[in-house]
């Protein structure tokens, strides 16, 4: 199933819920995924937003937005006297939204630019058409070595810096202090969801799984080539997690602090 490639999902939950839709003879919403067998809270966290329901209860659900974000969606709405779905895909409605006037703790003025694009044309790839990426011949942590230089795809941005899609099971993590030679407080600044980049390994830890990476210093090691690198291979695209806010740990901490988390 194509399933098992969205964030949060993979194979055996994959089968849980299209035997699931088959019992109930289709999803009309997003939330009925919570009852599928084995897909908890976090799950969901992941792999909402990228799970659509056409023709469900909820307009929202056939569009990238995430169910957290809904509540803010419906603020916009009513803040224009409109529904939700006369606001889906109506750019000059959406165009009159100030996202400054949404912004939280949860929710920053880049994600509200998201959530605005979405609006406007529900539905739109962002990738360009065609677009092909294409992963060092590495599969595995195993294969990753220090000062290998390597493609990679940005996956997700958190306030202590960006996770890293390089070609294996773990996304990699550049730390804020290694996106750029000049000072940055925000990742978002200098980097994009579906960004490609080069990256740098800094550091493997087989056994807690743990990749991290530098982007700056890719600009000092262009001539390194990747160790054990016979070619390339391609691979599909990557997929979106949510963080505490660690920019001033190092890479480390932020890993480690990641560890506490997640209890991995």
């Amino acid at each position: 199933h194509l399933l098992a490639y969205v964030s949060g999902i993979g194979g055996s939950m994959a089968d849980n819920i299209v035997r699931y839709r088959t019992e109930l003879g289709g999803f009309k919403d997003r939330g009925q995924l919570l009852k599928v067998p084995r897909l908890g809270a976090k799950a969901f966290e992941q792999c909402a937003g990228f799970l659509r329901i056409k023709d469900g209860s909820n307009p929202l659900d056939a569009s990238a937005v995430h169910p957290e974000a809904y509540p803010v969606v419906e603020k916009m709405a009513a803040a224009l006297n409109v529904g939700v779905k006369e606001l889906i895909g109506n750019e000059t409605l959406v165009s009159k939204i100030d996202p400054k006037q949404y912004v939280t703790e949860q929710f920053g003025e880049l994600t509200l630019r998201d959530i605005l694009n979405e609006l406007k044309k529900p539905g739109l790839d962002p990738r360009n058409e065609l677009e092909q990426f294409e992963f060092a011949q590495i599969y595995k942590i195993e294969d990753v070595h220090v000062g290998m230089v390597v493609p990679g795809m940005v996956t997700n941005l958190t306030r202590f810096g960006a996770f890293i899609d390089i070609g294996v099971k773990q996304d990699g993590l550049v730390h804020v202090s290694e996106i750029a030679h000049r000072y940055i407080s925000d990742p978002g600044e200098a980097l994009k969801l579906g960004q490609k980049v080069n990256v740098k390994v800094l550091e493997v830890d087989v056994v807690r799984k743990r990749i991290a990476l530098s982007i700056k210093q890719t600009e000092e090691a262009t001539s390194v080539k990747t160790q054990g690198s016979k070619g390339t291979r391609h691979n599909g695209p990557a997929s979106p997690k949510k963080e505490q806010d660690l920019s001033a740990m190092s890479v480390n901490d932020a890993l480690n602090a990641l560890k506490k988390k997640f209890g991995k």
